[in-house]
């Protein structure tokens, strides 16, 4: 996908991308934890990685914000209903196979109950949210290629060194 970003981003030219970080859904990711051993919430990249993914695809400036929300509910079953009607499914490869018994999903709503707000927001369950923002620039970044030292071709410090072209080796630029 950034490779394709690459290829039709007019130089000067930018995108933007919105994604969820890894701390999104985490009340539920551990209220599932302390229900049984399986994956019940996809994992979401950091954005850090997605930074570094970026930078690797030759893509410049890349700008990276989190924004945190926090929504409100009565019971934990209107947050799975909402992640239901926005086509959230589990793909992790921990997921349990079989069907979810009533038994485990008690366990879970139990759980969450410690996520309950006191006074805040009258009693609600929370659940986090946080939306990654990333921005970044259609120029090219200069590809970093083996080659070998333009002036001595190789150097005694160990030969072949991993320069974008026209640099010189550290021994190089010494002289």
């Amino acid at each position: 996908m950034l490779a394709e970003f690459r290829r039709v981003l007019k130089p000067g030219g930018g995108t933007a991308v919105q994604y969820l970080g890894p701390d999104t859904l985490v009340e539920l990711r551990r209220s599932w934890g302390a229900a049984d051993d399986y994956n019940h919430v996809n994992g979401f990249l950091d954005m850090h990685d997605i930074g570094d993914a970026l930078i690797r695809a030759r893509l410049a400036e890349p700008v990276m914000d989190v924004e945190r929300l926090t929504l409100t509910y009565a019971e934990v079953d209107g947050l799975m209903g909402d992640l239901g009607a926005l086509g959230a499914r589990n793909v992790t490869a921990g997921r349990p196979r079989g069907l979810t018994g009533r038994g485990r999903l008690r366990a879970m709503r139990e759980a969450y109950e410690r996520y309950r707000a006191p006074t805040a927001a009258a009693g609600q369950l929370r659940g986090s949210v946080r939306s990654r923002l990333g921005a970044v620039a259609g120029m090219e970044l200069p590809r970093a290629e083996v080659r070998r030292c333009f002036l001595c071709r190789g150097c005694a410090a160990g030969g072949v060194r991993y320069l974008v072209p026209g640099v010189r080796c550290q021994p190089c630029r010494a002289e």
